[in-house]
């Protein structure tokens, strides 16, 4: 899951990035509303954390931008957060379409819960799992098990995991796997991407799912067997 962080306070943007890592996220950091706008022209996002009081252009200025989009550029949820806590900004805020809004200071186990809710929202639905034959994925819990028990995966093998999930009977390329993986500005890890299959293959063997290579391609996670 890829998630760009707009804030122009660096430490919070640091410690933000650290703990959203941890459960599972790439993190893309803009210090400023025109780096974010660039980014957004040629980035597709998961979910968008968005600060109203950015230097160079205002957050709800992005945030405009970014909704006339056409395409994913437009439609990935965006959590405003801002010192800003009158009615009228979060009103002007929700009406330009962000999809949630959190005042400073916030407690950041509220944050992180916001930010897993908003992207299963956008990419689940109403449901906060996938079920593959005898393995199913928990969105909330970010956490995979087979037969009700967890499997040892670790972030970006779930993040892996995940992608695949979502692209069950289609091919993944190993660099749509990796854009995944990296944040804005890092190598995209391509030939990391043979050890994550490799070692997902291992602990999802005992699951019968598959994970295919397809030559020249990517790799596809074939869609369960009928009744399972």
């Amino acid at each position: 899951m890829r998630l760009l962080i707009a804030e122009d306070d660096p430490m919070l943007a640091d410690g933000l990035a650290r703990s959203l890592a941890q459960i599972g996220f790439a993190i893309d950091l803009a210090p400023d509303g025109l780096t974010a706008d660039h980014m957004l022209l040629n980035q597709s996002y998961d979910l968008v954390i968005l600060d109203l009081g950015l230097p160079k252009m205002e957050g709800l200025e992005v945030l405009r931008r970014m909704r006339r989009r056409s395409g994913a550029a437009g439609t990935a949820p965006v959590l405003i957060l801002t010192a800003r806590d009158g009615l009228e900004d979060r009103v002007r805020g929700l009406d330009l379409g962000a999809d949630d809004y959190l005042t400073k200071p916030f407690d950041l186990p509220e944050l992180e819960a916001r930010a897993r809710a908003l992207v299963r929202r956008g990419k689940f639905g109403v449901s906060p799992q996938f079920v593959h034959g005898r393995l199913r994925f928990d969105t909330i819990g970010r956490r995979a098990l087979l037969d009700d028990r967890p499997l040892d995966l670790s972030a970006r093998e779930l993040s892996v995991l995940e992608t695949l999930l979502l692209n069950v009977g289609r091919v993944v390329s190993k660099e749509q796997l990796a854009e995944q993986l990296a944040g804005w500005g890092e190598e995209p890890g391509v030939n990391a991407i043979e050890v994550y299959i490799h070692r997902l293959r291992k602990k999802l063997e005992p699951a019968e799912v598959s994970v295919r290579t397809v030559r020249g391609l990517g790799y596809l996670l074939d869609k369960p067997p009928a009744g399972t």
